[in-house]
């Protein structure tokens, strides 16, 4: 845990830990402060967020939506993910790439979750950081190793585990144990080196299978001598035929490209590359022969070329197919001399010659250890993705060795996970978004804003747009859209002005009195049933909310914003949130009995959370402000989280489970009950939506 440090006047938290990526090349002026100053208080800088959308989705059935905005960025809650930068991922075209070497938009190979199964599928990668911390060394049962940090998660055969952790205490959550199985094929093999033999060998593969090599020998009439030398490859993948065009010239051979077929409805272009010098041709008969020793190299190319020449990869089966028993001859050599299994199968052919089918036996671990063992060329004909993730690899977690610190990467992927050396493993979508900004999600996130200067005209531009559809948006994404400088900037006041144009429904979350200076805005909303306002109330105790929420609207001015926004017109309710057990949950039937009275038709309620970095933000208030507490009130989140201080599944997350949770949940029902609330059975509607400018039925809106 972080050292808490010195008070922070008009601050939440004190402390600042460490952050997990690196940090911006962004520093504050703290010049004109004065000693004291730099002790006690904590100025706020804001940054302009240059981002090029505005909103953001989830898949989150706790929320009750799947779209929100925020004009200013605070941070968002998730997992660390922390790898050695030589760990091998694996790509969408099948091949590998270390992982200190990705970027932001390189395509992956991630996960889904099917009916029965884990599926591979597309991901694309969006972040990429580096950071120093502990590091362990996992081994498996089959000699995989892997490199990560203590808060990494890989995927087993019980779920998602932390590589460490503990049965009780601050450090309780699941972690890996010996002879937990993780879930994958197994180490991957190391890319092969091209030297000269496995171009030779590639050549080989490539041009015995798919390549026109002849001589011809005949007069012609005026000439001396009219034999002819022709030299052909024609592919449909490019990527082939570049490396073919490379290694040919690499031995001297240049060869021109020109078009071979013209791309016709239902046929594609095919290029080709060609020569007809004598010389060469004769030397392309030369190197493309077996040699006498089969090398490694040599095989891995062979095997290479042969693939991208006539092999094929569907329905989890990998295909070689031929018809010359001395091509077949050295696929079964080099396939025997890297241990692959295989079967063959005869398909006879309407002219009498029969095609041999070779079949690779083994499944996905052994598809993917030759791809990797000898770097085909055609990314079409490597990729996984729907094929299920299961295999017979012994995978069981042998030992778990402390490495020290050591230097460590992150990304973050769109489906939150990827396959590093061979299993699936885990990050976060929903990182903390000050920690990937290069912050803190401690003191940082209260005192480093990133503001979204272009929101408003950024979401015009979306809501505009004819793959928009209409939707309920949460309007307060992350953090609160009416934080202090909104007086200033009026961001949220101006994007509610777009909502207003195009009367998309909207859900906003404040614990603001600012809301009522924007009410003109939401009655237009209101009027077509488009708006719906939950005010947050934490604690009617003033003392309280000053150290909880220090600057924020007292619960008065809240209580106020409510009556005034139902004055108006408007639907609104009451958030008492987050509930904090042993703390505040006492005060559930007066926060009720306050909210109804003040003109709120709903009320709700979720209990506090605290995913990961938050859990050391809330010890250290509580033994800062109530140390008489601090053990009841974590020990009742635990009791309510199974033992733990955060349940992440959905359902859980927000109101926990267990006998305490039970009781609170029945204490705001009662609570409810007598202060006279009925069901609302208010619902937003989109039917209203409108692009302003576009002629809809006769009417220019």
């Amino acid at each position: 845990m972080s050292s808490y440090g010195p008070k922070q006047l008009g601050r939440g938290v004190n402390s600042n830990p460490s952050n997990r990526f690196e940090r911006l090349e962004l520093s504050p002026d703290y010049s004109d402060w004065t000693e004291e100053d730099l002790e006690r208080k904590a100025k706020t800088t804001f940054y302009k967020d240059s981002s090029r959308s505005f909103i953001t989705y989830n898949k989150s059935p706790d929320i009750g939506y799947d779209a929100s905005i925020n004009p200013y960025r605070g941070c968002e809650h998730g997992c660390v993910y922390c790898l050695s930068g030589d760990t091998p991922v694996l790509m969408a075209s099948g091949k590998i790439k270390i992982l200190k070497d990705i970027r932001p938009g390189d395509k992956l190979i991630g996960t889904h979750k099917g009916q029965h199964y884990r599926y591979y599928t597309e991901t694309q990668v969006l972040r990429h950081w580096e950071t120093r911390k502990p590091a362990y060394r996992i081994c498996l049962e089959d000699g995989t190793e892997l490199v990560a940090g203590e808060d990494h998660r890989f995927l087993t055969e019980r779920g998602w585990k932390f590589v460490t952790g503990s049965m009780a205490g601050l450090g309780v959550r699941p972690f890996l144990t010996p002879n937990n199985k993780l879930m994958g094929t197994g180490a991957f093999s190391s890319p092969p080196e091209m030297d000269t033999e496995y171009q030779q060998g590639y050549l080989s593969g490539m041009i015995r299978g798919d390549g026109h090599l002849a001589s011809y020998r005949y007069q012609r009439e005026g000439r001396k001598n009219g034999d002819q030398y022709q030299f052909r490859l024609a592919l449909i993948d490019d990527e082939a035929l570049a490396r073919s065009h490379q290694f040919l010239k690499a031995k001297g051979i240049n060869t021109r490209y020109f078009i071979f077929q013209k791309k016709q409805e239902n046929h594609r272009e095919i290029k080709a590359i060609r020569t007809h010098s004598k010389p060469q041709v004769e030397q392309i008969f030369k190197l493309i022969q077996s040699p006498e020793t089969l090398s490694l190299s040599w095989a891995k190319g062979f095997l290479a070329g042969i693939f991208d020449a006539e092999g094929s990869y569907q329905n989890n089966t990998i295909r070689i197919t031929n018809s010359d028993d001395t091509i077949i001859r050295d696929l079964l050599s080099c396939l025997e001399l890297f241990g692959f299994r295989y079967a063959i199968e005869l398909v006879e052919r309407l002219k009498g010659k029969s095609l041999k089918v070779i079949r690779i036996l083994g499944g996905l671990a052994e598809h993917l250890r030759l791809f990797h063992l000898t770097e085909s060329a055609i990314s079409r004909k490597c990729s996984i993705e729907g094929y299920a993730v299961k295999s017979n690899a012994k995978l069981q977690v042998k030992s778990i060795e402390a490495l020290g610190e050591m230097l460590l990467y992150d990304i973050s992927t769109t489906t939150e996970d990827f396959i590093a050396n061979g299993v699936v493993s885990h990050n976060c979508y929903a990182r903390p978004t000050h920690e990937y900004l290069g912050f803190s999600a401690g003191l940082d996130f209260e005192t480093k804003i990133m503001v979204k200067t272009d929101g408003p005209e950024l979401l015009r531009q979306e809501l505009a747009h004819k793959n928009w559809k209409p939707q309920v948006v949460g309007f307060s994404g992350v953090t609160d859209i009416y934080q202090p400088i909104e007086r200033k900037l009026e961001l949220t006041r101006r994007c509610l002005e777009v909502f207003a144009e195009f009367l998309n429904p909207i859900g906003m979350v404040t614990k603001n009195h600012l809301i009522t200076r924007d009410i003109d805005v939401i009655k237009e909303l209101a009027k077509s049933d488009a708006v719906s306002v939950a005010i947050s109330i934490t604690t009617l105790n003033e003392d309280l909310r000053r150290v909880m929420e220090p600057r924020t609207s007292t619960a008065q001015k809240r209580l106020e914003a409510v009556a005034e926004l139902a004055e108006a017109g408007i639907h609104v309710g009451v958030l008492t949130a987050p509930i904090i057990p042993g703390l505040t949950d006492h005060e559930i039937p007066a926060l009720v009995k306050a909210s109804v009275a003040a003109g709120a038709k709903f009320v709700g309620y979720n209990i506090v959370h605290l995913p990961f970095g938050t859990k050391e933000l809330l010890e250290a208030w509580l033994e800062e402000h109530f140390p008489d507490r601090k053990d009841k009130v974590l020990n009742r989140i635990r009791e309510m989280r199974g033992g733990k201080l955060n349940d992440p599944r959905f359902g859980y997350r927000m109101t926990g489970q267990g006998v305490y949770a039970d009781q609170i949940k029945q204490m705001h029902r009662l609570a409810k009950h007598k202060a006279g609330l009925k069901p609302s059975s208010f619902k937003l509607v989109t039917e209203h939506f409108r692009v302003p400018g576009r002629m809809v039925q006769g009417r220019l809106f």
